[in-house]
């Protein structure tokens, strides 16, 4: 029996994630305000087989972000464009907020993660259905990425679907 509660012990604990899966505590809404290039992704169904995209959000009088999101597809060059919106909660000051990409359907859109420069940022869903890694630059030390990578292994995410968004150098 011992061996039994051991053994079902160590097998819920290997399978717990080591940190919560949670969005940041404090977010500076005009600082996130800007051009973000998404590095790697776990994309949505929305986002498979983009590559190169770039997404800029844009802090309006009502609150919200009005977002522009281009990219290019797989084995094309045209660059694609569409509009979105992106609400903060309601208490405005951490890292929950809200995509809309079809009005009145909106989407958990979590910032798990920020740099305290604002120069990366990760971004989840509350259910691990998507991840996005995010910089101000169309590159990101190696070091960095490895280490955004095992604490977002660590919260859950199953990173082995992660895919780069092939970005060229400018």
């Amino acid at each position: 029996m011992t061996k039994t509660i051991c053994s079902l012990l160590f097998i819920f604990l290997t399978h717990l994630p080591i940190e919560k899966n949670v969005p940041v505590a404090k977010l500076d809404l005009k600082k996130y305000a800007g051009t973000w290039y998404s590095l790697y992704s776990i994309p949505t169904i929305f986002d498979k087989g983009s590559r190169e995209t770039t997404t800029s959000y844009s802090l309006n009088k009502e609150g919200y972000y009005n977002v522009t999101t281009t990219y290019k597809k797989q084995g094309d060059n045209r660059v694609y464009s569409r509009s979105s919106k992106m609400f903060p909660s309601d208490d405005a000051d951490n890292g929950e907020l809200q995509a809309q990409f079809i009005w009145p359907i909106k989407v958990d859109y979590w910032i798990i993660e920020l740099a305290d420069d604002y120069s990366y940022v990760v971004v989840g869903h509350p259910d691990h259905k998507f991840l996005f890694i995010m910089s101000r630059n169309q590159t990101m030390p190696k070091k960095t990425h490895d280490e955004i990578v095992t604490r977002c292994k660590a919260k859950g995410y199953d990173v082995t679907k992660l895919t780069s968004q092939l970005h060229e150098k400018a």
